[in-house]
């Protein structure tokens, strides 16, 4: 059985969606959730999963809580499902290639600080892409400039909105992100 420390700063569903892939294949995975905002919805999605969950603030992250705690959990894998924060760079030194992240744009194209979610999406319609997609990718000690793990593309129709670009980019998300990660741990 492995260790899989999720970390989201907000509503949480790709985390919920891995924690669910993972039980109805039967896979037997401890998971823990950390979240750096106390009011964010993943607490309430860790509860109704009945999976251990706990708030590390901005500041506690900044006092080396999170690297402490982390250590404590012992991870097999570290997923960052929409976990806002920049990853501190002496756990990601600690954890060479088991920490994961996903990004709603094909990198290297809409990465970087404050591209994310809906900025990302604007940004994608803005530009008058033509498809855009999710990218899995290792974490570093940047903001998504990790080595590609995975890729998926999606079509983007002059007439889509940033809200269908989101929707699209979504169903990517959990399709692929717990399948990436299952093969991780099996590798």
């Amino acid at each position: 059985m492995k260790n899989i420390v999720l970390l989201a700063s907000g509503s949480g569903s790709n985390a919920e969606n891995i924690i669910k892939y993972f039980r109805e294949k039967k896979i037997s995975h401890n998971f823990h959730i950390i979240t750096n905002k106390k009011d964010a919805f993943v607490l309430e999605r860790a509860k109704n999963l009945n999976v251990s969950a706990e708030v590390i603030t901005k500041k506690q992250n900044d006092e080396g809580i999170l690297f402490d705690r982390i250590n404590e959990l012992k991870p097999d894998l570290i997923v960052l499902a929409g976990y806002l924060l920049l990853f501190p760079a002496q756990i990601v030194a600690l954890y060479p290639n088991k920490i994961v992240n996903i990004h709603p744009a094909l990198l290297p194209k809409f990465g970087g600080k404050g591209m994310y979610g809906g900025f990302v999406h604007d940004a994608v319609v803005a530009n008058k892409e033509t498809e855009t997609g999710i990218t899995i990718h290792f974490v570093s000690e940047h903001y998504d400039e990790g080595a590609v793990i995975f890729q998926a593309k999606t079509p983007v129709a002059e007439i889509d909105t940033a809200l269908d670009v989101a929707n699209k980019v979504h169903e990517l998300e959990y399709e692929h992100f717990p399948k990436v990660i299952e093969k991780l741990l099996d590798d």
